[in-house]
């Protein structure tokens, strides 16, 4: 088997060449030698020949025109290697840098109406439950003990009028007066104060030490505190949603009055009563008459002094159907002022994989969601926190929902659970623990961006009417601001910018970049990519077809030693069967 020559036909080795002047029948020959679809070369120096004639390539031409000269041809010939290396090292950094998955954020300014968000508002008064009362006031006494004996003073005991009262069944609940409050060991020379937590076997112990004597009992008595709490039944919540028109004053939204439906009520252990407003419309212009204005009653009653220091109001501004958590992201509102709070939002949009790690729903995410609320990172952390710690300690942490079938902690159920919760809290701290893995970023969020600014209310010289439009004529106290408090939330501006994560290198833009170092080092386009896989499929198929003939060549040898002498190679002596002895050549 041979292949063509360039030309595209071969003649057959007996036939007749056709005479110089041609005819009809060389016409036709010509036509048919020059209607084959496939036309490959002899010899892959014909190969190299024709692409470097006639490729796009600038400088493979070079090649092919100094042939004359070695030195010329050696020197293109390395220049061309050479270039064709620092393109394939550019390709392998550019592609380095791609599978990085690089990103930047954009900045964009957007202007529309926009839903009011949420509003959570605390009265940070937490009360006293009807069931817990004589236990709380037993964690008073004890308190003022262990205040007493640290630094000799009292405590302004804050007697509970009920708890004398019959109250109905008690949880049984024993206090655990094995937990002082107490001075530890100094540390760097300064002396600190806390309480000490053991295991079941008092082996291992773990020491709360703080060096402020005051977070040091506030913390103290929270712990006991939510041993009692625990004991409670899930609805202990009394009295609190009966508070609202005590808290709640008066309440204007776009120039309307609230109604009682435009608020979800709820209890925080720490910070009380809380109401979450959830009035629906879209926000046409900014300002003070398109927001909601409320006054409040900053009242500090008979309830908590240990647990709740502060007096004011706790506000958190969150997105609608977002669990608002008050210790991590809420405000505090000082009593006898007039708070104007301006809202700017920003929206943030992330990439997934493989830029990073976000998603869109809960559907990806491997830890159930502990609040009936939709999907945040926060929220994610205490789910995974309190799942962990059902599984470790036995039991949850007051201040979280609990998983189905679990219960809270309390010293009396399970006496080693504030040694494990600490531990365990600790490890999330530092990383430790695989929630932070677990539980990633939503790919688009909202953030609020607030200014605040306030002034005196009300004045003295307007106290007095106030008080008494309010519902308390002739009230005479030495600081009637300290009772009340108004509160302006308003959308500063319509305008809102989003935040996006945009992939520094995206398809489209790889291949500009392959495209224009191809250019740099070459000086040509994609047809010329083209052009050299071109060359490799031809340079395929000749090797092949090279290798066939090959092969038939050396197949065919044996069978060409063996075959029988022809007439024409016989001697003249060999005699022929039925004939005469005399062979005659051809013609």
């Amino acid at each position: 088997m041979e292949a063509p020559a360039q030309g595209g036909c071969r003649l057959e080795a007996g036939a007749r060449a056709p005479e110089a002047g041609g005819g009809p029948g060389t016409r036709k020959l010509e036509e048919e030698c020059g209607e084959r679809l496939v036309e490959l070369h002899a010899s892959f120096r014909e190969l190299v020949t024709f692409f470097c004639t006639n490729t796009t390539i600038h400088g493979s031409i070079r090649l092919i025109c100094s042939s004359q000269n070695r030195l010329k041809t050696v020197s293109w010939g390395l220049l061309l290697v050479g270039t064709l290396g620092m393109l394939y090292w550019q390709f392998g950094l550019l592609f380095e840098q791609y599978w990085r998955y690089p990103v930047i954020m954009t900045v964009s300014l957007h202007s529309e109406r926009k839903l009011f968000p949420s509003v959570t508002l605390c009265d940070m008064n937490p009360h006293r439950p009807r069931p817990a009362r004589r236990h709380l006031q037993a964690l008073d006494d004890f308190a003022q003990e262990n205040i007493y004996s640290l630094y000799g003073v009292s405590v302004s005991k804050t007697q509970d009028p009920l708890a004398a009262e019959d109250l109905g069944p008690e949880p049984h609940f024993q206090l655990d007066r094995g937990v002082r409050l107490q001075k530890l060991s100094p540390l760097g020379g300064q002396n600190r104060v806390g309480f000490r937590l053991c295991n079941s076997s008092g082996g291992d112990c773990i020491h709360r030490a703080y060096s402020s004597g005051v977070t040091a009992a506030r913390e103290w008595y929270r712990f006991h505190y939510v041993n009692i709490l625990a004991l409670l039944p899930p609805a202990h919540e009394d009295h609190h949603c009966s508070l609202g028109s005590r808290f709640i004053f008066s309440c204007l939204y776009d120039g309307q009055d609230c109604q009682a439906r435009h608020f979800q009520t709820s209890h925080h252990p720490t910070y009380g009563s809380c109401y979450t407003f959830d009035g629906i419309w879209a926000t046409q212009c900014p300002g003070i008459t398109h927001g909601i204005s409320l006054v409040l009653r900053t009242e500090q009653q008979d309830h908590l002094p240990l647990l709740s220091t502060e007096a004011g109001i706790k506000i958190m501004i969150h997105k609608r159907d977002h669990t608002p958590f008050l210790e991590h992201r809420g405000f505090s509102v000082r009593p006898g002022t007039e708070t104007t709070i301006g809202i700017r939002e920003d929206e943030v949009h992330w990439l997934g994989s493989p830029y990073g790690q976000c998603t869109d729903s809960t559907e990806g995410v491997d830890v159930p969601l502990l609040y009936n609320a939709s999907y945040t990172m926060q929220a994610c952390l205490v789910s995974c926190f309190q799942q962990l710690m059902v599984q470790t300690c036995s039991c949850g942490y007051y201040f979280y929902p609990l998983p189905a079938g679990a219960e809270y902690c309390s010293y009396v159920r399970h006496p080693a659970w504030g040694h494990c919760f600490y531990r365990l809290y600790r490890d999330l701290g530092t990383h430790r623990l695989p929630c932070a893995s677990r539980c990633p970023r939503p790919c688009r969020e909202s953030s609020f961006r607030l200014s605040a600014g306030t002034s005196r209310w009300p004045s003295s010289k307007s106290a007095d009417w106030i008080l008494s439009v309010l519902g308390k004529p002739g009230h005479r106290s030495p600081s009637p601001r300290s009772n009340l408090a108004k509160v302006n939330i308003l959308y500063q501006e319509l305008n809102y910018r989003t935040v996006d994560e945009t992939p520094i290198y995206s398809v489209p833009r790889l291949l500009s970049a392959m495209g224009s170092l191809w250019s740099l080092w070459f000086g040509s386009s994609v047809l010329s990519v083209l052009e050299v896989l071109e060359l490799l499929l031809d340079a395929t198929a000749l090797t092949f077809l090279l290798c066939c003939r090959r092969l038939h060549a050396a197949r065919g040898q044996p069978r060409a030693a063996t075959r029988a002498p022809t007439p024409s190679q016989r001697p003249a002596s060999c005699p022929v069967a039925g004939g005469t002895s005399d062979v005659q050549g051809p013609g």
